[in-house]
């Protein structure tokens, strides 16, 4: 199932240096997902500690877990949203069928 996350990092009490120390194991996780197919996209938005991204998970389960405590930074991190969707492609299949 493929999520879209809007994600803000709430840095809390870690110092600048922390910070950038977690992010880049963030960064190091993000780039492990991307190669498994667990992550299909993800940017940074500019100027901000916001980051969005589709993940292609297997369940709702699967999504929490990794969200709660399987990121370097699960304990920093503010869900904005998580919306479920879908390939445009496969929509536009069932309009083509009009739903049949």
């Amino acid at each position: 199932m493929l999520y879209f996350l809007d994600i803000l990092v709430d840095a809390k009490d870690l110092s600048l240096d922390e910070l950038w120390d977690l992010w880049e194991k963030e960064a190091d996780a993000a780039a492990g997902a991307k190669e498994a197919g667990l992550l299909v996209s993800v940017y940074k938005v500019v100027g901000q500690r916001r980051v969005v991204a589709i993940m292609n998970a297997e369940s709702h389960d699967q999504l929490d877990q990794i969200i709660m405590a399987g990121l370097p930074m699960s304990d920093y991190l503010v869900i904005k949203e998580i919306t479920p969707i879908r390939d445009y492609a496969d929509f536009t299949a069932d309009l083509k069928r009009r739903w049949k």
